[in-house]
């Protein structure tokens, strides 16, 4: 499995790392700007992530302009709805509207909010059929 992690907190991001590297490569990108470019090039390579964990506030670009483009990238290249990469959007806010736009307008799989919970994180990528 290879993913790519978009954090711009290093303590969040090698938390995500933790967790998510015994079940495979992972990528990291500390910006929105670097997720879009890291998504390209994997695709390009014809080496496409399997899951994309996502902060919603970035610099430079925020997750869910991120996220438009990425699903953008997967248009262009014809990716159907249904093979599209998964994309957990994570979150510190509070703020159901971020979270809705991100989720149901912006093409997320699914989001966690932050401090994230192991166990539940894991089930849920689990239940997406990302993980075993």
């Amino acid at each position: 499995m290879r993913v790519l992690i978009v954090e711009d907190d290093f303590t969040s991001r090698k938390y995500l790392q933790t967790i998510l590297s015994p079940y495979g490569a992972c990528d990291i990108a500390v910006s929105g700007v670097e997720a879009v470019e890291a998504f390209a090039a994997a695709l390009n390579a014809q080496q496409p992530y399997d899951l994309v964990c996502l902060d919603i506030m970035l610099p430079e670009m925020d997750g869910q302009e991120a996220l438009r483009r990425i699903r953008a990238l997967e248009r262009e290249r014809g990716v159907a709805p249904a093979d599209e990469v998964p994309v957990v959007m994570t979150t510190a806010l509070d703020d159901p509207r971020n979270v809705v736009e991100a989720y149901y307008k912006g093409g997320a799989t699914s989001y966690v909010p932050k401090p994230i919970d192991r166990q539940l994180f894991v089930q849920m990528l689990k239940g997406l059929g990302v993980i075993r």
